[in-house]
């Protein structure tokens, strides 16, 4: 079983590698940080040329590196990346006569089904589309993903700063759409082909990585813009241009040091969306992180369970319809049952902690938050048809024929 680690922070990342990497948790006692995960994080700092690891309070383990952390070295290392290159959340404005999330949740398109540039040319969708597809990558586009990924209408709740949500042109009851998702097979592929030779070895061409990393960042961002894009026109809205678009999967050359972030939002002077879960509120913020926290905020709540766990204690206590239905009145459109359990709210971390301990460490303001009215997982074409979904099956069992 996970065991809580106390919350320690080491002195400011030194300015060179002559010595042993510092690690730094910016957690309170109050907060859920797994040993595992901090015992990660001690040994990426041992890695050669490391600096400076700098764990959030939505530090988890994860494959090989932490997931919630932003790690400095003079050398490059994929893997402290990952597969998922380029994922971020972008949030969207979006105009509705009326929310009803029932009848909504109805009129989400399949987000499973990718945009294909020939077959859909027509799609209006498209119009956000400047210039070439990075990477001539056209798999996948405008599709979700699993795991952690999700697209939600949400509505602005308490609003903590006016004059800056002011400036970002929102106020409590405005809509908005939020994205979550990456690259998809593009940063696997990328990832695979360094791995496949080097491990998780340095890369041997950091010019090389980056500019292949750098295709996958651009299309993540597009792919965001594509699904915003595409929800908004089955809702019956026109799209709008994002107000907040960080990635949180990256790395970047800052004075000669690689600052990697897996699961980190830049928080240098950005606007950044914490992700909460689906039965929670989320959290716009103002970032202002120095070098101690690697220029980094949050991204998320963080997982507590592992999906295995949360499966298993999901299925004793709840039922599927239960999950379909969160504490605060939302709806969940999820086709995939085991989804739907390791994806719960209780798996994750108290969003209310984790922003917590980001104002005590004087690493991001509240602006306001947001509150979900439907999280869409996976497309659910069940038996019963669906308003929307009745066509999407019929188009299906066409391509299959053709």
């Amino acid at each position: 079983m996970s065991q809580r680690h106390p919350h320690q922070q080491s002195s400011p990342p030194p300015t060179s590698a002559t010595g042993p990497a510092t690690v730094t948790v910016f957690a309170s006692p109050a907060s859920w940080i797994e040993s595992e995960a901090v015992a990660q994080c001690h040994q990426v700092a041992a890695l050669d040329g490391m600096t400076h690891v700098a764990a959030m309070p939505d530090l988890h383990p994860g494959k090989g590196a932490p997931i919630g952390a932003a790690m400095a070295s003079t050398t490059l290392y994929p893997f402290l990346v990952g597969s998922d290159i380029g994922c971020g959340i972008a949030v969207f404005p979006i105009k509705l006569k009326r929310a009803d999330p029932e009848k909504l949740a109805a009129r989400f398109p399949d987000l499973d089904q990718a945009l294909d540039p020939e077959r859909d040319a027509d799609d209006p969708a498209w119009a956000v589309l400047k210039g070439d597809i990075p990477a001539g990558h056209v798999d996948s586009l405008g599709t979700v993903g699993r795991g952690n990924h999700f697209v939600e209408l949400a509505r602005i709740g308490t609003v903590l700063e006016p004059d800056h949500a002011s400036r970002l042109g929102l106020a409590a009851g405005d809509l908005v759409l939020i994205v979550h998702s990456g690259s998809r097979g593009l940063g696997e592929r990328i990832l695979r082909a360094h791995t496949e030779v080097h491990g998780a070895g340095p890369a041997p061409d950091p010019g090389a990585y980056l500019a292949m990393h750098d295709d996958a960042v651009r299309w993540g961002s597009l792919n965001r813009r594509l699904m915003a894009a595409r929800v908004a026109h089955a809702l019956g809205a026109e799209p709008t241009e994002p107000i907040v678009d960080q990635c949180h999967n990256l790395v970047e050359l800052r004075d000669g040091i690689y600052l990697h972030r897996k699961g980190a939002a830049p928080g240098d002077g950005r606007d950044v969306l914490i992700a909460g879960t689906r039965g929670t509120p989320s959290y716009l913020v103002a970032a202002h992180a120095g070098p101690d926290a690697g220029h980094s905020v949050a991204h998320g709540a963080g997982r507590k369970m592992s999906r295995a766990d949360a499966l298993r204690r999901g299925r004793a206590k709840h039922t599927v319809e239960e999950l379909r239905r969160t504490p605060v009145g939302s709806l969940v459109v999820c086709g995939d049952r085991q989804l739907l359990f390791e994806e719960a709210p209780t798996a994750y971390k108290r969003i209310e902690q984790v922003i917590a301990d980001l104002v005590d460490h004087d690493l991001a303001t509240p602006v306001a938050t947001t509150i979900p009215l439907v999280t869409y997982k996976t497309a659910d074409l069940g038996s019963a048809p669906r308003k929307g979904h009745r066509d999407l099956r019929d188009q299906r069992r066409r391509r299959g024929r053709q």
